[in-house]
């Protein structure tokens, strides 16, 4: 079984490389159990539940032995098999899932966790939210309405942040991420890869159904870097930089320079239920 740790504050960053000024290519919260690929003391390269790497300063961790929760040998092997559609969710453990509240520790120390943080099993619960994994289905079942309500609802405000997953502030693929991962759906980290998932839904956008995703990119080669989810026909929301972060637009919007500009990128619609 491969050494793993898990994460202790509330929200820790994965890094691109091993040092504090490089770029957020990633997050990871509270209660999840990372598997460690390389040590560079005091910073560790290490895996999460998606099968995205990245460095993590172990500041942030507390020593984990394998065990329940572990991203292990057998769960790598899923993570690391998107081609295949099958990708590890971290709440499968019965731990209960935060939708944003304030915990008191056995210490009686009080913090906040964010939307997808899991709880220990001594934290009691002081204010908002959290939820066991069968409440969780219950509340989030795995409908494309109930999707698009839980992306609409849930990050209303949230500002933009390169590689961050929760509304205390988000990326476009780290917004949809979550917000099917939170029904329990588990989608790849980047744009580019969730672009591969799914069914082709056409290029009607009178068409456009609850939970699609529409994929865009500005480059010449068009390679994907951006995302958003679609609410209805002619609407979508997304976490975009040119938006400061949540947005909900009108495609149909011509005289909106924004909207003109981003659907002159759009690539490709996928269906994902």
């Amino acid at each position: 079984m491969s050494r793993v740790v898990d994460v202790r504050a509330a929200v820790a960053p994965l890094n691109a490389e091993p040092r504090l000024s490089s770029e957020q290519v990633s997050q990871t919260l509270a209660g999840h159990r990372l598997t460690v690929l390389e040590e560079r003391p005091p910073w560790v390269r290490v895996r999460a539940h998606d099968g995205y790497e990245g460095w993590l300063h172990l500041g942030y961790t507390s020593a984990a032995s394998a065990g329940v929760g572990a991203v292990g040998e057998e769960a790598a092997t899923i993570v690391r098999d998107v081609a295949s559609r099958t990708i590890a969710l971290p709440t499968d453990d019965g731990r209960r899932i935060s939708l944003g509240c304030i915990v008191c520790e056995r210490d009686g120390r009080r913090r906040h966790l964010p939307v997808g943080a899991l709880l220990a099993d001594e934290d009691h619960l002081d204010d908002g939210t959290a939820l066991t994994p069968r409440e969780m289905r219950a509340r989030f079942p795995r409908t494309p309405e109930a999707i698009a309500h839980t992306a609409l609802e849930l990050f209303e405000g949230t500002p933009y942040e390169w590689g961050g997953i929760t509304p205390w502030g988000a990326d476009c693929s780290g917004f949809v991420q979550t917000c099917f991962g939170l029904h329990g759906i588990a989608l790849p980290r980047d744009a580019r890869q969730q672009a591969d998932m799914g069914e082709d839904a056409g290029s009607s956008l009178d068409s456009l159904a609850p939970s699609d995703l529409l994929f865009f990119s500005e480059r010449d080669d068009g390679r994907i870097t951006h995302v958003a989810l679609a609410v209805g026909p002619l609407r979508l929301v997304h976490l975009a930089l040119g938006r400061g972060g949540y947005a909900v637009e009108r495609l149909d919007a011509v005289a909106d320079r924004y909207v003109v500009e981003l659907m002159r990128r759009l690539r490709c619609v996928r269906r994902i239920l």
